[in-house]
């Protein structure tokens, strides 16, 4: 399953974000350190179901049974991890705990606090007193000293080891970064882009060649998005610098072409998870990413009741039929950022179903690029080894192994059963 990591100062909105994703109970408070220990939780990403498409109606007659109003919603694990302060990368505060955690995750959201209403270290301040555009430029920074370390304190041994075995830099620096989950072919891509590109021997790189080519690794092994908390609430000159950053690198300079461009997302945690609390309890139709709710006819609300909730259609509207910005995130994260389809494995591929009739029984969520056996391994290990072929269920025309699936592919997987 992906693993995106939800991360940023202490107080910025982390644990709301995470709650109103997952509505797993935390604890939410106005003070540091309100997350010790990392809180997981399954989040879903939206995709339209295809059991609505026209011709599947004609062949079937009836709806999957596992969409709810024609969406499909595909489990996705959030992290939601120790508050970042100044000096982590140094073990203040739980920063040796923060970094641990991140290493698992395949992608970021860096929670900001949009209003400017805390300060560098979580504590609560008047609104539109912190400038938010520093606490991005911080938690890169983090990151960057972070792996920059990491090399520095292996450099000596790295030298060597290319001197005397002549082993390559980017093997070797993979094998050192491994924990932090890089791979060998992010490693020599960051070193393309970085100020070491013209210098293969460790010896000549200085303490700014390591940094940069840190922010590089950086960059290539971890994709981040930053949602801009608070919106709501936030003065419109602290949104306007954050959208800035889009079209520059993560730290805030003109990027190079073809860089990876930061993404900023407004949102507002909170009036999400009021949302979603409502719609749990029926006060509301709401599905996470609607452009609106309906209010529950049989629910016994207070006038002030249904005046928050107006307040709340409101800011749903302004956000453009993203709800309050959170499923917009998590959908941007997996399909945009990760690059990932989704994919449908049926056992019958005239009646879109598996063997106890039930249509579009599963949904899986596969890297872009991903074959029809890479899809009979996520099912089973067995049915990925003894993979024959597919069978596309809209064309029923067959597919090899090396087909590239797409999204919203539906599949029957052919396999010979390889019994001990």
């Amino acid at each position: 399953m992906i693993t995106i990591a939800i991360a940023g100062k202490p107080n910025s909105g982390k644990s709301t974000f995470f709650k109103a994703s997952t509505l797993v109970d935390v604890e939410i408070a106005s003070y540091p350190f309100t997350t010790i220990s990392p809180n997981v939780g399954i989040a879903y990403v939206r995709v339209k179901c295809p059991c609505k498409e026209k011709e599947i109606q004609q062949e079937v007659g009836r709806e999957c049974g596992n969409c709810v109003d024609g969406f499909r919603f595909v489990p996705v694990e959030l992290l939601d991890v120790a508050g970042l302060v100044r000096g982590a990368h140094e073990g203040r505060g739980l920063g040796n705990e923060f970094l641990d955690e991140l290493r698992q995750a395949e992608a970021i959201i860096h929670v900001v606090d949009a209003s400017g209403g805390t300060d560098a270290g979580g504590n609560v301040v008047w609104i539109g007193s912190h400038d938010p555009l520093e606490d991005v430029l911080f938690f890169q920074d983090e990151l960057t000293e972070w792996v920059r370390g990491i090399i520095s304190r292996n450099r000596r041994k790295l030298e060597r080891k290319t001197e005397l075995e002549g082993a390559k830099i980017a093997r070797l620096l993979s094998e050192q970064l491994a924990g932090v989950g890089v791979t060998e072919e992010q490693v020599k891509a960051a070193i393309l882009k970085s100020l070491v590109s013209d210098k293969p021997n460790m010896k000549s790189w200085n303490e700014d060649d390591m940094k940069d080519l840190a922010i590089h690794l950086i960059k290539k092994s971890k994709k981040m998005i930053i949602a801009a908390n608070k919106a709501d609430i936030a003065p419109e000159e602290n949104i306007r610098k954050l959208k800035e950053l889009e079209g520059k690198g993560e730290g805030g300079s003109e990027s190079k072409e073809e860089e990876e461009e930061a993404e900023v997302i407004p949102c507002s945690v909170e009036a999400e998870l009021a949302l979603r609390t409502a719609a749990k309890h029926e006060f509301i139709k709401y599905l996470p990413g609607d452009t609106d709710f309906e209010i529950s006819h049989a629910a016994e609300l207070t006038e002030k009741q249904r005046r928050g909730l107006e307040r709340l259609r409101n800011l749903v509207q302004d956000y453009g039929g993203t709800g309050a910005g959170v499923q917009a995130i998590i959908n941007h994260v997996v399909f945009d950022l990760l690059d990932y389809v989704v994919a449908y494995p049926v056992e019958d591929e005239h009646k879109y179903s598996d063997a106890s009739g039930r249509i579009l029984p599963d949904a899986f969520l596969l890297k872009s690029g991903s074959t029809a056996r890479d899809l009979a391994f996520s099912i089973h290990s067995d049915i990925g080894e003894g993979f024959l072929y597919a069978i596309d269920a809209r064309t029923k025309r067959r597919l090899g192994e090396k087909y590239a699936l797409r999204s919203n592919d539906i599949v029957r997987v052919v396999y010979t059963s390889r019994q001990k």
